[in-house]
């Protein structure tokens, strides 16, 4: 819980976005241990995740994160952040959260539902791969996310903007139908009705089920099942270092949609206006 000793410590600093000490005990089975050998581990993981988190929610460039001691020395912060990438501890925690919240509601672990859609942004200076969207007139990147009944985050693809989503939708299914064997139905809009989703979806075995535009509508309207995936993306969109695309690397544009989604899963999990925590034999089970 927030004590007094917190808020003087994080002071500016994203007062009231610190992990608390529920939060932080569902997050550190993940974090694995220092490498044997050489010195000991000294950064303070909590603290380093809280770095990580302020840099994706306000936005800020790494070499303007906070010194210590509110954070680590951003050089330390970025490090971490690659090496825990390269090891997949992000995406072992997304995937442990998105079981945890589904099983919260009284469902099956894996989901047999899922939605797909991108989302078209701009990139910045920083250069990386990078393509015209004649769709949405924009250079930049796309993210092809999928999303589960309850609109949690299965997996990310982020590419080249000039890439079709109906061709993009290969890679996501790689990533997505290993981690959930009970994935069977897959819904997306009008532009996977290609032949390289079906045939994606085909060799997956999946159906897609496109969800078409009623004929009548003329203004925005909602769309059967279409409409929890649209909504994630706009979850995205409260991250302000989501707001574009700054990364050079589409592998860290990826990373930082999976921290904003863990975070948000963990205040899901773990909030004082909400339910208890999971009992703890369930992540040792």
């Amino acid at each position: 819980m927030w004590t007094s000793v917190d808020r003087a410590l994080v002071g500016d600093f994203g007062s009231g976005q610190a992990l608390t000490d529920d939060q932080f005990r569902l997050v550190e089975p993940f974090i694995p241990p220092a490498k044997p050998g050489g010195r000991p581990r000294t950064t303070d993981v909590r603290r380093l995740l809280d770095g990580l988190f302020y840099l994706v929610r306000t936005g800020c460039q790494w070499r303007h994160l906070p010194p210590p001691p509110v954070f680590p020395p951003w050089p330390t912060v970025y490090g971490y952040m690659r090496a825990f990438l390269r090891d997949g501890v992000w995406e072992s925690i997304r995937h442990h959260f998105v079981v945890m919240l589904r099983e919260g509601a009284g469902r099956e672990p894996s989901p047999t539902a899922a939605a797909v859609d991108t989302q078209s942004v701009r990139t910045s200076e920083s250069g990386g791969p990078r393509g015209w969207d004649a769709a949405k007139r924009l250079k930049g990147r796309k993210r092809h996310i999928a999303v589960d009944t309850q609109g949690l985050l299965l997996g990310v693809v982020v590419h080249a903007a000039d890439i079709q989503d109906a061709d993009g939708l290969p890679e996501l299914l790689k990533r997505v139908k290993p981690l959930y064997n009970w994935l069977r139905i897959v819904f997306a809009d009008s532009i996977y009705n290609r032949l390289a989703a079906l045939l994606a979806c085909f060799l997956a075995g999946l159906m897609l089920v496109i969800v078409r535009r009623i004929a009548s509508t003329i203004s925005l309207a909602v769309q059967p099942r279409r409409w929890v995936v649209e909504r994630s993306l706009g979850w995205l969109g409260r991250w302000r270092r989501l707001s574009k695309d700054y990364e050079a690397l589409p592998q860290i544009s990826e990373a930082m949609i999976t921290l904003a989604m863990i975070r948000l899963m963990l205040h899901r999990l773990a909030h004082p206006s909400r339910r208890r925590l999971p009992h703890p034999d369930f992540q040792n089970g």
